[in-house]
């Protein structure tokens, strides 16, 4: 019996600087695939010269573009990663391993999310990083929905048991990233909202400020990450009225 073939897919925007590094944990895959969104640097070139087959394009969202990018995938499963993220040789084995046997139609995978050097294990979610994501899935069980930031997902199929290995993500450098990517965040969010109307009032935003903080602080242990918790929670808490104002205060 011929084993599965795994595609491992990357959506990149101008991502020189990770994605060579990237694509250095993907060497195990049967298949590698960049899709290049209007990349005006150097991450043509260094996914061609790994040998990864590339499709380029100017998407108008995230959802169209990951969409894309696995239309172009040929495997019977696919490994959907981001350019800072990084996949070990422990965790390729085990995705290996989990394609070869699994009766299921994917799989999530647990995330190690690191800010600087520090890793940061706690408190993440409510659109402001993710704990686990379902990375690995059969071709044709995962289709992203429109817009730009944290489209929704669409699955069909079976769930099996999470991976026990974990991703590395490099998520943020410092907390002048932290406080760029709420603000590009917020501002993707906004668009979205002017475009497809924002039906909520703005109590109810105010109202998730708390809700958030609370899911992400409390409920998702960010306590236990000391000042690092209390960043998180506090982003996470002021992503949806941030994007409410700009969306009703900003024209662009």
């Amino acid at each position: 019996m011929t084993a599965p073939r795994i595609s491992a897919l990357v959506t990149v925007h101008n991502e020189e600087r990770q994605l060579g590094d990237c694509l250095a944990g993907l060497a195990f895959a049967d298949e590698i695939v960049v899709a290049l969104d209007r990349c005006t640097d150097r991450s043509g070139d260094i996914a061609r010269q790994t040998g990864a087959k590339t499709i380029e394009g100017a998407w108008l969202t995230e959802g169209e573009r990951r969409n894309a990018g696995i239309a172009a995938c040929t495997g019977d499963w696919i490994l959907e990663v981001d350019a800072d993220e990084r996949v070990s040789a422990e965790l390729s084995a085990e995705i290996r391993s989990t394609v070869n046997l699994s009766s299921f139609d994917r799989h999530l995978i647990p995330v190690d999310n690191y800010i600087g050097t520090r890793l940061v294990r706690y408190g993440w979610g409510a659109s402001f990083g993710k704990s686990a994501y379902p990375g690995l899935f059969r071709r044709g069980t995962k289709a992203w929905g429109r817009g730009r930031v944290h489209p929704q997902l669409h699955l069909t199929g079976r769930e099996g048991p999470p991976l026990q290995q974990r991703l590395t993500h490099l998520v943020d450098r410092s907390i002048s990233d932290m406080l760029r990517r709420l603000d590009s965040y917020t501002t993707a969010r906004a668009r979205d909202l002017r475009e497809w109307g924002d039906p909520d009032p703005t109590w109810k935003y105010v109202r998730r400020i708390f809700s958030r903080f609370y899911k992400c602080y409390i409920r998702r242990h960010g306590h236990r990450e000391g000042g690092w918790g209390l960043l998180i929670a506090l982003m996470a808490g002021l992503y949806p009225i941030l994007s409410h104002l700009k969306a009703k205060l900003e024209k662009e």
